[in-house]
């Protein structure tokens, strides 16, 4: 099973014009509401500072975008940038998981919004340990809100689980899924909101090989107790065969950010080689038969 790359990739790249994001575009979060396209990206200029901006989409392959950043740097724990968003959307709010990047390393940020322009930072309960790869479920689970993540340490290298009765203060941390295979030989991390499905939540996640390279892959989680992993898929579903993805910022890159569910198919938005953004596609049926 394999996504496939819509034809006119790479769909958003740098803009020279606008110095913030003159460098490069990636990483974007992407949620279709309302028959609109949402997209929250990564942008990086020539002072290296990544912020996040925005674009709008009918299709959600031809996107229009704001000319200044809708999201910056604000507080010391991000002064380096605020990097990889992810969006959900519970009631008329948007939450947007990010990492937090400054001297000290990397943190877990979470802001809301109603507009996609103006954002309020929730003030976390984290502890210092560097960590990324945030993503919130859609909803609440057995009354708890659900967050998968990342610790960066030598001997967490898989993606983990986290509970919250009010976004701020988080508990019941334990990995729930490891490299199986030599593609993610090196490290996973959750790349997608999960989507709820019949067969489970649908996770789109990257692995990473001993020489670098960024695959993505699929997995099933249980849907009442997220913790337990249903299906883990043995075969990468995108891999960096196309220029814009290998050759970048960083080569042989794809790390995806978004999952829009759009009729029978899934949109899946993703970063290429950390300088371009590319779309690929996915019946559901053909995702969803991977798991019996």
């Amino acid at each position: 099973m394999k996504l496939q790359r819509y034809e006119n990739n790479p769909i958003l790249t740098p803009n020279p014009h606008n110095l913030w994001e003159a460098r490069c575009v990636y990483n974007p979060a992407v949620i279709y509401d309302n028959g609109l396209f949402y997209m929250v990206y990564r942008g990086m200029g020539v002072d290296n500072i990544s912020r996040l901006g925005l674009a709008v989409s009918l299709d959600g392959f031809e996107f229009f975008r704001f000319d200044k950043p809708v999201f910056s740097p604000t507080t010391l724990l991000e002064a380096r940038g605020c990097e990889d968003p992810r969006m959900v959307k519970f009631g008329d709010k948007y939450y947007m998981t990010y990492t937090a990047y400054s001297d000290k390393g990397t943190r877990i940020g979470i802001a809301t919004t109603t507009n996609f322009l103006n954002w309020e930072r929730l003030e976390v309960d984290w502890d210092d340990e560097n960590n990324k790869d945030a993503v919130l479920f859609p909803e609440k689970i057995n009354g708890k809100y659900v967050l998968l993540h990342r610790p960066m340490t030598e001997k967490r290298m898989g993606v983990w689980i986290a509970y919250s009765d009010d976004l701020i203060h988080w508990t019941g941390h334990k990995e729930i899924m490891s490299p199986n295979n030599d593609w993610e030989g090196q490290k996973l991390g959750a790349n997608t909101p999960p989507i709820k499905t019949e067969k489970g939540w649908l996770l789109i996640y990257h692995g990473t090989d001993e020489q670098g390279v960024y695959r993505l892959g699929v997995a099933f989680l249980d849907l009442h107790n997220p913790s337990k992993l249903i299906y883990q898929h043995p075969y990468p579903i995108l891999e960096p065969t196309e220029d814009y993805e290998l050759r970048g910022e960083i080569p042989r890159v794809v790390f995806a950010g978004g999952i829009c569910e759009v009729q029978d198919k899934y949109y899946i938005y993703y970063g290429a080689a950390d300088r371009v953004i590319g779309v690929a596609i996915a019946e559901k049926e053909e995702i969803l038969n991977l798991v019996n």
